[in-house]
C-alpha cells in the first residue's frame, strides 16, 4: 500500500486522534492543527505527527492527499479556507472514519452518555480473546493509554458511535447498541424527538446479519426487522441484567444474567455502579461474538477503565479525588450517586465546569438540581468550545438556581486557594472542556495539605 499524506484539522479531538493514529499506525504521513497544544497533541508528536497550533496557511504541506476536518472547527478557519481554494479532497471525521472500517463488522456503540465507557470495555474484553478487535474510542483507555487499537487478523472493529452532528448516521454496524438518550446537542436536534428519530434511523441500519442491543429502559421502537436484545442494571424483565450486587475488598461482585445461564459473581475491579450497567452490555456483546466464560471473567477483572470516566487520580488518608468527563446533567447525577454508593459517609465537594453556553441554556434547572447533591459546588466559568456567548448565559445562572447556601463561582485562578481552604475530604471534577488541565495542579495541592 502506497503511503500518503493526511491532514486533520482539529487533530486534538478525540476522535480526530484516533483516526490520525490509525493512519500513522499503517504507515501515512500524518500532519495536523490544532488551537492549543494539550498532553494528547504531546502524544501524538512522539508518534512522529507533524502538528501546527498557528492557524497559517503557510504551514501546510506542499502535497495533501485527504485534509479530515472536525464539525467543532469554525468555518472562518484560515487553513480550511486554503485547503478548500487548492482543492484537496476534504471529509468530515464521520465520513472518513465509515470509509476506514466499512469492510470490517463494525460494533457501534452509541448513547448520549455510556458510550466512551462501553465501547472501551467491550474493546478490552474482545482485545483479551482469541477473537481480537480494532477500536476507535472516544476515550483514552488506562488499559493501553490510547484511543485507538490496531489488529489487522481480526474482522471486528468497534466504534464509539457520536450523535453530534449526526455523525454515527455514517456508519453500517454489524451490531449497534443504544445506552441512553437524553435530550442533548439541541443546536443540531432542536427537540427530543429529532434526536430519537436520529437514534432510529442509526439502529435500523443495523445489518440483517447483526444485532442490536437496547438498554431496557429506553422507550423507542426500531423499526428493523432484527428484535432488539434488552439489557439494564437490574430489571429482570431485560434479556441481560445484574442480580446481587454487593462491594467487598473495592470491588463489585455480581450475578450477570443471560437467556441461556447466570454467570455468578462476576469481579469488576472498576468504580461506580453506573459501570455495572455498561458492563452488562460490554458483557452480552462479547458473549454473543463468542467470547468464553474465562475471557469474560479475565477481562472484566482486569479493565482499568477509560481516562476522565469515574476515574480515581488520588486516594490518601485525609483525601480522595476523582475526575470526570460528565458534562450533562444525567450523567453528573450518576457520577454523584456511585460516589454516595463507594463512600456513604463522606462529605463530596464537586468543581462542575458547564460545557457550550447552549447547554447551560437548555438545561440550567436540571444542573441545579442534580448539583444540589454535592455538600459543596464550586462553579467554574463555562468553556465555550466551537460556540459564541449568548447574552445573559454564565456559570452563574446554574448558581443562581441551586437551592442552598455552600456554593461558589471562581475562576481557575481562585480555584486552588478556595480548595485549600475547604479541605475537601471527597473531590470530584466534573466537565467536557479543558478542566482536565487543573487536574495535576489539584493533585499537587491535596498532598501538599496532607
Amino acid at each position: 500500500m502506497e503511503a500518503k499524506t493526511y491532514y486533520f484539522v482539529g487533530i486534538g479531538g478525540i476522535g480526530m486522534s484516533a483516526i490520525a493514529r490509525y493512519l500513522k499506525n499503517n504507515g501515512h504521513k500524518v500532519y495536523g492543527y490544532d488551537r492549543t497544544q494539550t498532553l494528547l497533541t504531546s502524544e501524538l508528536e512522539k508518534e512522529g505527527m507533524i502538528i501546527t497550533y498557528k492557524d497559517d496557511p503557510d504551514t501546510l504541506p506542499k502535497v495533501i492527499d485527504l485534509a479530515i476536518y472536525t464539525p467543532a472547527i469554525p468555518s472562518e478557519n484560515k487553513l480550511l479556507k486554503e485547503i478548500i481554494k487548492r482543492g484537496i479532497q476534504l471529509n468530515k471525521r464521520a465520513f472518513a472514519l465509515a470509509e476506514i472500517v466499512k469492510e470490517k463488522k463494525v460494533i457501534a456503540i452509541a448513547g448520549t452518555h455510556g458510550k466512551t465507557t462501553t465501547s472501551g470495555l467491550i474493546a478490552h474484553l474482545l482485545h483479551n480473546s482469541k477473537i481480537g478487535c480494532s477500536a476507535f474510542l472516544g476515550g483514552i483507555a488506562n488499559n493501553y493509554s490510547t484511543n485507538m487499537l490496531c489488529n489487522t487478523k481480526s474482522e471486528y472493529v468497534v466504534v464509539e458511535a457520536d450523535e453530534y452532528d449526526r455523525s454515527f448516521l455514517q456508519l453500517n454496524p454489524y451490531i449497534s447498541a443504544i445506552t441512553s438518550i437524553s435530550p442533548d446537542h439541541l443546536d443540531i436536534y432542536q427537540n427530543k424527538e429529532n434526536l430519537e428519530q436520529a437514534f432510529i434511523q442509526f439502529a435500523n441500519q443495523t445489518n440483517k446479519k447483526g444485532q442490536i442491543f437496547l438498554k431496557k429502559e429506553i422507550s423507542v421502537e426500531t423499526h428493523s426487522e432484527i428484535s432488539a436484545n434488552t439489557y439494564s442494571l437490574t430489571n429482570i424483565e431485560a434479556d441481560y441484567y445484574a442480580w446481587n450486587i454487593r462491594v467487598s475488598n473495592g470491588s463489585y461482585y455480581f450475578d450477570y444474567h443471560t437467556p441461556e445461564k447466570v454467570y455468578y459473581d462476576m469481579q469488576m475491579t472498576y468504580p461506580g455502579i453506573h459501570n455495572i450497567e455498561n458492563a452488562i452490555l460490554a458483557l452480552s456483546i462479547a458473549l454473543q461474538l463468542g467470547v468464553n466464560e474465562y475471557e469474560l471473567r479475565a477481562g472484566l477483572k482486569s479493565f482499568k477503565g477509560m481516562k476522565r470516566r469515574f476515574d480515581l487520580k488520588l486516594k490518601t488518608q485525609d483525601t480522595i479525588y476523582y475526575d470526570d468527563y460528565a458534562h450533562h446533567p444525567e450523567e453528573i447525577e450518576a457520577t454523584i450517586t456511585s460516589l454516595k454508593h463507594l463512600y456513604p459517609n463522606k462529605r463530596i465537594c464537586g468543581i462542575f465546569q458547564p460545557h457550550l453556553y447552549s447547554r447551560t441554556k437548555d438545561f440550567a434547572d436540571e444542573f441545579a438540581k442534580v448539583l444540589e447533591e454535592l455538600d459543596d459546588i464550586i462553579l467554574l466559568p463555562i468553556y465555550p468550545a466551537r460556540e459564541e456567548p449568548i447574552p445573559g448565559i454564565t456559570s452563574k445562572t446554574i448558581l443562581h438556581k441551586i437551592n442552598k447556601m455552600d456554593k461558589y463561582h471562581v475562576t481557575k485562578e481562585q480555584l486552588l486557594p478556595l480548595l485549600s481552604a475547604l479541605q475537601p475530604q471527597l473531590l470530584v471534577t466534573l466537565g467536557a472542556g479543558d478542566i482536565d488541565q487543573l487536574v495535576e495542579p489539584i493533585i499537587q495541592l491535596l498532598k501538599e495539605d496532607e
